[in-house]
């Protein structure tokens, strides 16, 4: 059976905090949670997961936003997505980007696009974006300022 991909809710923000973290463990849990909820989510940061077992932690998340540019019109823009690693090679990723696009194009977006790290860590995760047929579009520059 396929699993039920759901959209993760304020109430529920803290199932999606543990794969979150691995991706961005520099958080701990309540200052994860809180950022989310009172300021991500209030500039349209919407959450997505699998959560295999009832009342337990997403196996699989994806933070997500709908935006505008004159370059891509409306679109479906992942801003982060992790999998527990004891969940990993499932096909959650896989079934979680497939949700994306349906609901991208139910949302009647233009185009759905994501950022990623670069390494040998993110090779996994690249394979998967490819596979579903992700290009690489452009350069993403940062300017730190710390």
């Amino acid at each position: 059976m396929q699993p039920e991909i759901i959209e993760i809710t304020e109430e529920n923000t803290a199932s999606a905090v543990p794969a979150l973290q691995v991706l961005w463990p520099k958080y701990d849990a309540a200052e994860m949670t809180r950022i989310i909820d009172t300021m991500l989510r209030p500039n349209g940061y919407r959450l997505a997961g699998i959560i295999p077992e009832a009342g337990g932690p997403a196996a699989c998340v994806m933070g997500f936003r709908l935006q505008y540019s004159l370059w891509l019109g409306k679109s479906f823009y992942i801003v982060d997505m992790a999998t527990l690693p004891e969940h990993r090679g499932r096909g959650y990723a896989s079934l979680i980007l497939d949700w994306a696009k349906a609901e991208a194009e139910r949302l009647d977006c233009k185009a759905l696009h994501l950022d990623s790290g670069v390494g040998p860590e993110r090779s996994d995760a690249h394979r998967v974006y490819m596979g579903k047929r992700y290009r690489i579009g452009c350069h993403h520059f940062v300017h730190k300022l710390d």
